[in-house]
């Protein structure tokens, strides 16, 4: 071969060679980089527990394009939103997440939103004074765990069986008007509901604060969300933050605005909301995270009282549902 043919295929082989590497250091760079976040879409059922979720959106604190919120119509719906993989994490109660967790959903707790103290209830007809003037009626329950729990800690501290009522499955938003129509005599309600039977005449015959900490709501996600939204979560987490210190500063108009979602007045919202207890981040860490996370000592309380009612087949590992991280990480 002679000397400009050589050089020629010198050339031509060099052209190749960077090109190649060119090909190589482009995808060694794609395979660095982390896919873009889509929104983390979370799933709240009507409930005022929920609604600072929902202030932090309308003041702006919670970036759309980070955190979708996505309302169902009852805890039934969230439960089977999150089953179907249709969201990413919800607002949830413990006993409805253990059972998730047992049928390998794989949540993860990241934040406690709510203990009920006194927002949990079971009505009755007028009249009405104890659990046991519902003994052979008819009582509203939602489908979910929670419902089901409710009823059976209201018979079990009043000393009743579960056979001494007649349970009729009804989402809670249906309730209110089964009980007006006389089609049930009791329900297992919370608010805003339960505004609606008390305007209706019903009698409260047990609430929340004879089971202290044993009803407590939780912001939960996918165990795989860790990682494809860190940034989402931590978005979440200030927002919901942020709402609680406005709603500290500025109780009325906080009450007023997410009073006007859950239809009803700001006074009202306040009264029901004094049902609740919503835990400080500090709390919060205490209650995920630490030697013994104190959600770990009232969890396997609750999760023997259910395993014992047949509400959940087995028990689990209390710690593996924990996810304090995010709540650590948080920069505010």
């Amino acid at each position: 071969m002679d000397g400009e043919n050589k050089m020629n295929a010198y050339l031509h082989t060099k052209k190749h060679l960077c090109a190649f590497a060119c090909v190589a250091l482009v995808l060694s760079l794609a395979g660095c980089m982390r896919e873009p976040e889509t929104a983390l879409r979370i799933g709240t059922n009507v409930w005022i527990g929920s609604e600072p979720l929902y202030l932090a959106r309308e003041l702006g604190r919670l970036d759309p394009a980070a955190v979708q919120l996505v309302e169902y119509p009852s805890a039934s719906e969230v439960l089977r939103a999150f089953r179907n993989q249709a969201i990413d994490g919800m607002v949830i109660s413990l006993d409805e997440l253990f059972g998730l967790a047992a049928d390998g959903f794989q949540p993860r707790i990241i934040l406690v939103v709510d203990v009920s103290h006194g927002a949990d209830v079971v009505v009755g007809r007028r009249g009405m004074r104890t659990m046991r003037d519902l003994k052979g009626k008819s009582v509203a329950v939602e489908s979910s765990a929670l419902g089901a729990f409710v009823l059976s800690r209201a018979l079990a501290v009043n000393g009743m069986q579960a056979g001494d009522v007649n349970v009729v499955h009804l989402e809670s938003n249906e309730q209110p008007s089964a009980f007006e129509k006389g089609q049930v005599d009791g329900a297992v309600t919370f608010d805003p509901y339960r505004a609606q039977f008390l305007r209706a005449g019903a009698s409260t015959l047990f609430d929340s604060t004879q089971i202290p900490g044993e009803i407590v709501d939780l912001l939960a996600v996918r165990a795989t969300v860790f990682e494809r939204h860190p940034r989402a979560i931590q978005a979440l987490l200030a927002g919901w933050f942020d709402a609680i210190d406005y709603m500290k500063s500025e109780p009325k108009d906080a009450a007023r605005r997410m009073g006007i979602r859950q239809q009803t007045t700001g006074e009202q919202f306040l009264e029901a909301q004094q049902g609740l207890h919503v835990p400080s981040r500090e709390e919060n860490l205490r209650m995920l995270g630490g030697v013994t996370p104190e959600l770990a000592v009232t969890g396997r309380r609750l999760m023997s009282l259910m395993v014992d009612a047949k509400l959940l087949r087995r028990g689990l590992d209390i710690e593996g549902v924990l996810a304090p991280g995010p709540l650590v990480d948080l920069q505010r």
